[in-house]
C-alpha cells in the first residue's frame, strides 16, 4: 500500500497553495482584460451607429490631400504599372 509520509503531505499542500495563487492571478488577469475590452467598446455599444475609429492611412482626409497612401496601395499600384509597361 501507498502511505503518505510527512514530506509528501507538505509537498501536496504546497502544490495546492501554489495552484490557488496561480488561479487567483489568472482570474485577475482575465478580469483586467475584460474591463479593458469593455472600456474600448463603450463607443461601439452605446452609440446608435457606433463604429471603431478608422486609423488606416487611406481613410484619413488629411493624408489623401497630401498625397500620402499606405504601403500596400503603393505596392499594388507599382505592380500594376509594371505589368502595363511590360504589356506595352
Amino acid at each position: 500500500m501507498y502511505s503518505i509520509n510527512k514530506n509528501n503531505y507538505l509537498c501536496i499542500v504546497l502544490t495546492i497553495q501554489i495552484y490557488k495563487i496561480m488561479l487567483k492571478v489568472f482570474l485577475y488577469c482575465v478580469l483586467i482584460i475584460a474591463i479593458c475590452v469593455a472600456f474600448m467598446s463603450v463607443r461601439v455599444i452605446f452609440k446608435k451607429n457606433g463604429r471603431f475609429v478608422k486609423s488606416h492611412v487611406s481613410s484619413s482626409k488629411a493624408m489623401r490631400e497630401r498625397g500620402i497612401t499606405c504601403a500596400q496601395s503603393q505596392d499594388f499600384a507599382q505592380r500594376h504599372r509594371k505589368k502595363a509597361v511590360k504589356e506595352f
